[in-house]
């Protein structure tokens, strides 16, 4: 995958104390409120030469206070603002705080998307509104932690067998300049990142494996390393975009419905068999001891035949799956 290439390299906006340039602003209204006044006053007074140069006055006066009002900018805890002059890159204001900047300069942001289209797998419309819905409302880029809930996609793994997974990522705008200019919209570009990843590392990996091979890798197994693996490579495609990955969780990972049934069927079998191999080796042991103990102790000498009944019995008895009905001899065992 190419990485994006940044176009602009984040600067500090020059910025001047806001509470200065409110009292400055303060002044510069009453001045213009005073000309206007002593414009009506010399028209009372028929002084019309004096009377139209302060109407004048108190117009152009009007409109660069308008324009000079425009510059005030206030930053709260975890927020950013990124200014354009005229088009050109003019610089980042990350301290909480208020502010006064160049009136001209305009706060740049994200595209908002409309009705974002569902891919095959993709986050649901609903899904997507919400992440894309925060920050958007205004111009100042958040900076806050935030969460994208991915929504279960199907994916095949490297069995072919369909999976249902779903994974949770932590997230932050950590450098506000190049999510503004390096994408269109970095949230909607951070989810669909999100997909990609997830479907591409998930064929990967078998879901589970049926062989005691502790050093294989499986989805189910080998989580919390498979989402490390995510994270690590979610990162290296959001970088350029100047967003930060502080976690990704898997929140959700089943067979598809076509298979899981056919799967249970299976990992049953396996469980079934596995026990019943514990349980032979169990039956074996004590049969074995058995048979020692009766020829050391000579509590009882038996042939090689008997000796083959006695381990039929007592295997059929310790491997059943029901109690066996004991059956007394009361006669020869001859």
């Amino acid at each position: 995958m190419e990485h994006i290439i940044s176009v602009v390299q984040e600067k500090t906006a020059k910025t001047k104390p806001g509470g200065l340039y409110v009292l400055l602003c303060i002044l510069g209204w009453g001045a213009d409120i005073a000309a206007f006044v002593f414009s009506i006053i010399n028209f009372v007074t028929e002084n019309f030469p004096v009377a139209i140069t302060l109407i004048v006055v108190a117009f152009l006066g009007l409109i660069g206070m308008t324009i000079f009002s425009c510059g005030f900018h206030i930053v709260e805890p975890n927020q950013a603002i990124v200014l354009t002059l005229f088009g050109k890159y003019y610089g980042t204001v990350k301290e909480a705080g208020f502010y006064y900047v160049n009136p001209f300069c305009s706060m740049a942001a994200p595209a908002k998307m409309n009705t974002p289209q569902r891919a095959a797998g993709a986050a649901s419309p609903e899904t997507v509104s919400l992440t894309l819905g925060t920050g958007l409302s205004s111009k100042k880029i958040s900076l806050r932690t935030r969460t994208l809930n991915n929504e279960r996609q199907k994916v095949n793994d490297i069995l072919g067998n369909p999976i249902i997974i779903g994974a949770n990522v932590i997230w932050k705008v950590a450098d506000p300049t190049a999510a503004v200019f390096n994408v269109e919209n970095f949230e909607h570009y951070l989810s669909t990142q999100c997909d990609s990843v997830i479907r591409n590392i998930a064929r990967l990996y078998p879901y589970d494996t049926m062989e005691d091979d502790a050093e294989e890798k499986t989805l189910r197994g080998s989580s919390n390393e498979i989402a490390e693996m995510m994270e690590t490579e979610l990162q290296k495609r959001v970088t350029d975009a100047g967003l930060e990955i502080i976690d990704v969780r898997i929140m959700h990972l089943a067979y598809a419905e076509e298979i899981a049934a056919a799967m249970l069927q299976r990992q049953q079998a396996v469980a079934i068999i596995a026990a019943r191999q514990k349980i032979v080796e169990g039956a074996v042991s004590m049969v074995k001891m058995a048979i020692d103990q009766l020829g050391e102790e000579e509590i009882v000498v038996l042939d090689e035949e008997r000796k083959a009944a006695m381990v039929s019995n007592l295997l059929v008895v310790l491997c059943g799956n029901k109690d066996a009905q004991p059956i007394v001899n009361s006669g020869s065992i001859y």
